[in-house]
């Protein structure tokens, strides 16, 4: 039997971002990370256009487009998983930190 060869592609480099959504807050604000990772985020917007308000507020707090970011899970739910894409882990980390609410 002859031997199967597989190809494999570069992915693309980025992280996953746990999100619990806050919605009619006075400001767009990240305002804690939970004890299980997940990033607990206030929104403005509590109607249709919430993910977009969401994507638009992270693309600004980690200074990417919004091009970079979707949201994979959850979309009709308070609970999202976002990807991030070109950026680590470790510097999402770290940026997230730096703007969280005090």
């Amino acid at each position: 039997m002859r031997e199967k060869k597989y190809r494999f592609s570069d992915g693309e480099v980025g992280a996953a971002l746990a999100i619990r959504i806050i919605p009619r807050a006075r400001n767009n604000e990240l305002v804690e990370v939970l004890h299980d990772g997940t990033i607990k985020v206030r929104l403005v917007d509590p109607g249709a256009n919430l993910n977009e308000e969401l994507i638009s507020f992270l693309a600004d707090v980690l200074a990417l487009p919004v091009e970079r970011l979707n949201v994979v899970a959850g979309k009709t739910k308070r609970d999202k998983l976002v990807s991030v894409l070109d950026l680590d882990p470790e510097d999402v980390h770290k940026k997230i930190l730096a703007n969280l609410a005090s």
